[in-house]
């Protein structure tokens, strides 16, 4: 594992890609990706037990850095992006979806945050927003969750954390994964997993197009007041049991 002081604009990256049924939209996200990566890169690609043709494209695609993986059947966003996560080699690990864009600079610029917060855990930048015609809808995601907040505490009550946007350093992973059942979604566990063990830094600036529609792996529609209840006691309840159990460990080992 490479060592915090010696993290450098040359370093290796991995990234964590999760796809389901995603022709639609995955070439152009894998180019926006693949003109970023280095010879050195890994981009893990989990398929969840795609039917449309997506699990045939990305076998066709030659580039060193991609590492494929193939769920026979469909298992789930958050086993998937878990599968991902734990084949990550190296120690700054970007999240990226099937359908939004990477920007030009978003590589340069978060590896530049790690190096200008050396004890960063997270660095998760803002996006935009743009609908399954590469319309914008919305200049700053960011914006339209009230601006970002990454404490456990605000996080609780309203989530910032949105997985495209994230990049982990790999050493927060001891603590996040696996991701309990008790966790409504990974990205939003990663972020207080990391908020815990570390510095978490907000960039201020879009380095993606995060793309809305129909097809969503998320929901972008409201649930009810009681599931919003329920999924936040088992969050909290999940966020104990990791903490509590992992310092008993550190303890009797």
């Amino acid at each position: 594992m490479k060592g915090l002081k010696t993290l450098s604009f040359g370093a290796s990256i991995s990234i964590a890609m999760a796809t389901y049924n995603g022709l639609p939209h995955v070439r152009r996200q894998l180019a926006s990706i693949l003109d970023q990566v280095e010879a050195t890169d890994q981009l893990v690609v989990v398929d969840d037990g795609s039917s449309d043709g997506t699990w045939e494209y990305l076998q066709g695609l030659q580039h060193p850095s991609l590492e494929l993986v193939r769920n026979t059947v469909n298992q789930g966003i958050r086993s998937a992006f878990q599968t991902a996560l734990q084949a990550c080699r190296n120690e700054i690990i970007f999240l990226s979806d099937q359908d939004d864009i990477w920007l030009p600079n978003k590589r340069a610029a978060v590896l530049r945050a790690f190096l200008e917060e050396p004890n960063a855990t997270i660095v998760i930048s803002d996006a935009r927003v743009i609908d399954e015609n590469d319309c914008v809808t919305s200049r700053s995601f960011m914006a339209t969750r009230g601006g970002f907040r990454g404490s456990v505490r605000s996080t609780i009550v309203k989530n910032r954390y949105l997985g495209c946007a994230m990049v982990l350093r790999r050493t927060a992973l001891s603590l996040a994964l696996p991701v309990p059942r008790g966790a409504p979604m990974h990205d939003m566990w990663l972020g207080v997993m990391g908020a815990i063990q570390g510095p978490v830094i907000y960039l201020d600036q879009p380095l993606l197009d995060y793309r809305r529609h129909r097809r969503n792996a998320t929901p972008s529609t409201h649930q009810s007041l009681m599931q919003m209840i329920r999924w936040r006691v088992a969050f909290v309840a999940a966020i104990v049991v990791r903490v509590i159990g992992r310092r008993m460990h550190l303890t009797s080992s």
